[in-house]
Order: structure tokens, then sequence, then C-alpha cells
């Protein structure tokens, strides 16, 4: 039974180290059949990546080019059809990848108040009047004297205030609005909890198990032949390689005092830019600074890392065929077909860029991908829809993913990367951790 337990644990290490790649035929493609350039990109694409055709969905959303959808429409046009795609016959259990397309919004809105709670939600604003006005007492007494207890009532009443507006913020259905593509990661979940974001569970995944998430990825931008080219930069750089300089531009963090969560994207984005000089060994040009790379000043770049200047794109880029792009920044896909947009994914896509991730609303910087950790997947020669979700924290939120899915800028030379400050261990030694433990 040892020797039989031994050789379970080691085929399920062996396992563990196995990449399932994404096939063609694991994807879903998704177009607006009411939209002739929708359609024809979704043809496009499954024509290019040998995608069945069968792949294809065509939702009836109108002919009207829109950015945004609300809630209800959501359901009914776009997560019902869906989700009732993906549990068919031919489809259950054989998708892995969902494509939203140009025509497809990218956008929807949030829920709205749950029904029937109307009443209770007018006597927690009262409450919350209420509790406001008790803690701005305390403060003022606080003001002429200072002691043990009414610090403690001061903490008690604040906390009391911040669960009153968490309930009322839930139960208005604020910060419920998402991006379509992040929403759809959840399509598969029936009914969950809208409020906020939900954590990724392809995150944390466990090879060979199978997940309810979607990857979600999205052919789109300022007009349909960017989209279209999204395709073709990524075949061209599959055949010929992916050939520049890298460009990482960190140190925003010192215009943020200094706070932790903003020093550690800082680093993160610094061992990146080592990463790639010693590992991948492309020319790496970093800004440390706080200032920003300026107009024509990034020539053939193949890989951009940075931040942060709030929707006004610096065009310092000279993208080469291929390039993924990402600056951390709230807001910078609002306006995802605007071709005048200074927004960084819409200017970055009409530039040129191949793949860019961007967010429709304020995501909070907890929810981007740490810089390191996505580009090194990449590296390791996984596809970037793969490499994104391996990495996002939270579905049903702002971000979305923005290029061909199948896209491996690395697959050919770096297939077994793993580097240096990585523990390559760390998945196995998990592995053998639960197995023994359940022994």
């Amino acid at each position: 039974m040892r020797t039989l337990s031994l050789t379970l644990i080691f085929l399920l290490l062996v396992l563990a180290n196995v990449s399932m790649a994404l096939e063609p035929e694991e994807i879903l493609v998704i177009a607006n059949g009411d939209i002739k350039e929708s359609v024809e990109l979704a043809n496009y694409y499954c024509a290019k990546r040998n995608i069945p055709k069968e792949n294809i969905l065509l939702l009836s959303l109108g002919p009207k080019l829109n950015s945004w959808i609300g809630r209800a429409g959501y359901e009914k046009k776009i997560s019902s059809v869906v989700y009732n795609r993906l549990n068919s016959t031919e489809f259950i259990g054989k998708i892995k990848c969902l494509v939203t397309t140009y025509g497809i919004p990218f956008k929807v809105a949030g829920r709205g108040v749950i029904p029937g709670q109307e009443d209770t939600l007018k006597k927690l604003n009262n409450l919350l009047k209420i509790t406001t006005d008790q803690l701005n007492r305390l403060k003022a007494q606080s003001v002429s004297r200072t002691n043990k207890s009414l610090e403690n009532q001061k903490k008690q009443v604040e906390l009391k205030l911040s669960k009153l507006k968490l309930r009322i913020e839930f139960i208005k259905g604020s910060r419920t609005g998402a991006s379509v593509d992040s929403e759809l990661s959840m399509v598969l979940f029936g009914k969950y909890e809208l409020f906020h974001w939900t954590s990724n569970e392809l995150r944390n995944r466990w090879p060979e198990m199978q997940y309810n998430t979607q990857m979600v990825c999205r052919l789109d931008g300022p007009t349909v032949e960017i989209a279209k080219g999204l395709i073709d930069k990524s075949l061209n750089a599959e055949k010929y390689g992916l050939n520049g300089t890298a460009y990482i531009d960190s140190g925003y963090s010192a215009l943020r005092g200094g706070k932790p969560l903003f020093v550690e994207f800082d680093n993160s984005m610094r061992q990146l830019a080592e990463i790639i000089r010693v590992e991948i060994g492309m020319k790496v040009v970093e800004e440390r600074t706080t200032a920003l790379f300026q107009a024509d000043q990034c020539k053939s770049t193949a890989l951009y890392c940075g931040w942060y200047s709030l929707k006004n794109y610096i065009d310092a880029f000279d993208f080469v065929d291929g390039a993924i792009g990402y600056h951390i920044a709230s807001f910078e896909a609002i306006n995802l077909r605007d071709p005048n947009s200074t927004q960084w994914c819409p200017a970055m896509l009409r530039d040129g860029v191949t793949a860019t991730i961007g967010a429709v609303a304020e995501p909070y910087l907890h929810a981007f991908p740490k810089p390191k950790e996505f580009f090194v997947e990449l590296f390791r020669g996984y596809c970037l829809v793969e490499a994104y979700y391996h990495t996002n924290p939270f579905n049903s939120w702002q971000l979305m993913l923005i290029g061909d899915p199948l896209y491996k800028p690395f697959g050919m030379t770096t297939k077994k990367f793993v580097p240096a400050n990585v523990d390559k261990n760390k998945q196995r030694e998990n592995l053998l951790k639960r197995l023994l433990k359940s022994r």
C-alpha cells in the first residue's frame, strides 16, 4: 500500500508539472449577429486559429455599436444565452475560454436595489444619520477631553458606522457594475452574490482539476480593423519571434508616500526588468524615477509595463508586432472604441500594441495582476489568456484582457522557463502536503 501511495504521489507530481495548453476547439467565439463586422471578425479569427466554425455564438444585441449594457439586458441577452450554449450537449465540459468581439458591449451596469428591500434601506439610512451624529458628538467631546472610555466608544461607533455603510451599499447594489468579460468568467456559477468582486479560482489552480471559471479575452479596439490586426500581429510574432526592447517604468510609489502596496508593485516591475534582462536576454530600458517615458523615447517596444498617467497616454512607443503593453492605472478602457481617446488602452491599440489590460471603472490597485507574475507566466510558455487568469486576482470586477487569447509570445523559446527568484517547487510541495494530509 505504501509503494502504491508513493507511486500515485509521483504520478500526480509529474502531472502537476504538465501544462495543459488551451486548444482552439476549447474556445467559444461570441459575436453580435446584428453587426456584420462583428460576425466577420469572428469568422476571420476562427479561420486563422483553426477554431471550428460551430464554436461561434451569435448574439442578438441590435445593430448599434454599444459599449455598455444594463444588468437585465446582460442577463437576458448575453449571460443566459452563453450559459445555455456551454451546457448544451455539444459543448458541455468542452469550453475553457470565451472570446468576445467588436460589437459585444464591454461594460455591464450594476444590479440596482435588491427588490423588496426599499423599506429596509430607508430604515438603514435613518440609522446611518443617527450614528453619524453620534460619532460627531463623540469627536467634539474628545477635543476638550480625552480618556480611554471615550476612545473606546468612538471605535465602537466607527465600527458600527462602517458596517452600516457596507450593508447599505450591498442593498443598493453599489459597485456591482463590471466589465462584461469579467462577469462572463462567472457564467457557469449560477446565482452568485453580486457585490464588489469575487476571488479568481484559477489564480491558485490545481493541475488537472476542473473549474467553473471561464477564461475570457476580447478582440476589440477603436476600429474593427485594429481588432482584426491583433490576430495578424500575434501570428507574425509567433512565426518570426517577438524582437525588440522591454521598457519598464517604476517609481510611482514615491509619489504615493511609499505606501506598502505601491512599493510592492514598483518592486514587482523592477524584479520583472531583471528577469527579462538576465533570464530572457532581451534589452531592457528602465525609468525608476517619478518621471515617465516621453514622446518617441521607446523605439522597437516589445514589452511595456509601467504607471501612472491617468487617462493621459504619452505617445512614447513604437510597438513591434506582438508587443504587450500593460499600463497600471484606473479607467483606461472606458472609451475602448474611441479612436481619439487619450486613455491608455485605446491609444496603445491605435498605436499598434498587440495585447493589453485595462479597466472600465475604478478597480483599486490590489485588483491588478502583479507585473512580474503576469509576464513570468508568458515567459513560461503559457498563452495570453492563461497568463492573465493565472495571475488575475478577481472576477466579476472591472478589468478586461484585450488580444488574441491563444497568443504565445514566448511559446517556442522559453517553454520551460522558471526564473530563479520564483519557487518552482511550490506547486509540487503544496500538492504533496495535500496528498499526505489526506492519507
